[in-house]
């Protein structure tokens, strides 16, 4: 089951459509569908589970914890909406095209997914850009 939690006054525009778009990206990862939680917040909140959980002291726009078992997936995905604004910017891309763009990172490493070498970020990014296709 996915479910959407909100520690700011940020609210998803359509979650059935965003889960089930998960779920469709899940089914296409040949993976199943456990309990994932999403959580968005700020910046504060997100950095202080940075620090926290994993010693790094800055900003991110996500962290994921994974306890799936084999090809059932199950987590909770932190997400700033402060980084995803940012990033949008940034990146010269819409704050709905980059929000999905990490959505759909979280769930990608669930499915197995790295992305710490140039190798593996150029798959990840393949399989996002695949996937945003999806929903837009």
């Amino acid at each position: 089951m996915i479910s959407f939690n909100y520690e700011d006054a940020f609210q998803l525009e359509d979650e059935q459509k965003v889960s089930n778009w998960i779920s469709d990206v899940i089914s296409a990862e040949d993976c199943k569908e456990g309990d994932i939680n999403y959580v968005f917040c700020n910046d504060e909140y997100l950095h202080k589970i940075n620090v926290d959980f994993l010693n790094h002291d800055t900003l991110t726009d996500i962290i994921s914890f994974d306890y799936s078992v084999g090809k059932e997936l199950h987590g909770d995905i932190f997400i700033s909406i402060e980084r995803v604004e940012d990033n949008a910017k940034d990146f010269k891309v819409s704050f709905q095209d980059e929000l999905h763009r990490v959505i759909v990172h979280g769930v990608l490493h669930y499915c197995g997914y790295k992305d710490k070498t140039d190798d593996e970020a150029k798959v990840m990014r393949s399989k996002e850009d695949f996937y945003l296709n999806l929903i837009s």
